[in-house]
């Protein structure tokens, strides 16, 4: 049986991070908006709080909690409640660290976990997108062959976070015998990083264009195992922090709808409005059952490669829905800057784009 309800340490996890998004991540959004940065010491509260590191086991430095979709999905939900852009940098480093807990030989644990186990923030990320409108994430150009032992990785790709700082980049390639994940080191010959993306929304996360050319990688650099669960847990993040953008949306608007007045009542009473928010509420509900669906699979070992794909196309589209309806709600004050609305409708439209930016 499916249970909606989280364990006790599930939800003091989910409070601590509430807590932390409505202090911290909320206030300082629309100032690292507009200087197009997060700063270093949010950043490190963050850190600090073991989202990322904290999965890690003893042996490799870390706390040694159990990895659980379902609750990096709540996690992820209440990041996004209080800002994408941040939440995205905060949890870049996963991008490495959970691929290689899931499918890491104990080698490649050993050299690559206690670099994310330490008390500073430490950035690491992944590239899976691509510059292309035929992009498939299960089928990249960005080609990995086989030369004199070694792995040598071709291709472009780009929305990669962090990449000019990260300490490792995990790379998705098609190889010969289907898709591969290379873990490739800072500095690592081969790798051009472009100029930073100037983006229509997450103006405070840095992405970029990446070169790959004849980046040479030793064979022990590829991850071993079927990287479609990987997929899946980036679906149900992603869809999770698209539930917590709409979130915000929905109650700001909700709460302007009841205190803005029009013709002698507040405007939530009008049934055009108050129809539009239970739409709104609905979506969003929906959104999220239908992530926590698949993050309860994930964490069942099922193949959850169904559910994530519903959770995820099901949220790329709610959110813009949800965060469109916020702004009409506020009506001229939805489209100026002293209201959050426009940010979150222009953080939300990237969300039909995005493709592992983030991991459960």
């Amino acid at each position: 049986m499916v249970s909606f309800q989280p364990s006790e340490d599930q939800q003091m996890v989910r409070d601590t991070v509430a807590a932390f998004a409505a202090e911290q991540v909320r206030t300082a959004s629309r100032d690292a908006d507009e200087r197009n940065e997060v700063p270093g010491a949010l950043a490190q509260q963050a850190w600090e709080l073991g989202i990322v590191q904290s999965a890690i086991p003893e042996q490799y430095g870390g706390a040694g909690d159990t990895l659980s979709a379902i609750t990096s999905a709540l996690v992820c939900e209440e990041l996004g409640w209080g800002d994408l852009s941040i939440a995205l940098h905060i949890l870049a480093p996963r991008l490495v660290v959970y691929p290689v807990l899931a499918l890491g030989t104990e080698a490649q644990k050993k050299e690559i976990l206690p670099v994310y186990a330490g008390a500073e923030f430490t950035p690491g990320t992944a590239a899976v997108m691509e510059p292309d409108f035929r992009f498939d994430a299960n089928e990249p150009a960005t080609t990995a062959v086989r030369r004199n032992g070694d792995w040598v990785l071709n291709g472009a790709k780009c929305y990669v976070p962090l990449v000019s700082d990260a300490r490792h980049t995990l790379v998705y390639a098609r190889a010969e015998d289907g898709l591969g994940a290379f873990v490739v080191p800072a500095g690592n010959p081969g790798v051009n990083v472009a100029e930073r993306e100037k983006n229509m929304g997450i103006h405070a996360l840095a992405t970029y264009e990446l070169t790959l050319e004849d980046c040479v990688v030793p064979a022990s650099a590829r991850l071993s195992g079927e990287l479609k669960p990987l997929l899946n847990r980036s679906r149900v993040a992603l869809a999770s922090l698209a539930v917590g953008v709409a979130r915000a949306a929905f109650e700001y608007a909700r709460d302007y709808a009841k205190d803005r007045h029009a013709f002698g009542v507040a405007i939530a009473q009008k049934q055009a409005i108050a129809f539009m928010l239970a739409e709104m509420a609905t979506e969003i509900d929906a959104a999220r059952l239908l992530a926590w669906e698949a993050a309860w699979k994930i964490d069942r070992g099922e193949n959850a490669t169904r559910e994530a794909c519903l959770a995820k196309n099901y949220a790329d589209n709610m959110v813009l829905k949800v965060t469109d309806n916020a702004l009409q709600i506020l009506g001229g004050h939805g489209y100026i800057r002293d209201h959050p609305v426009e940010l979150w409708l222009r953080n939300g439209r990237g969300f039909a784009v995005f493709q592992g930016l983030a991991m459960a």
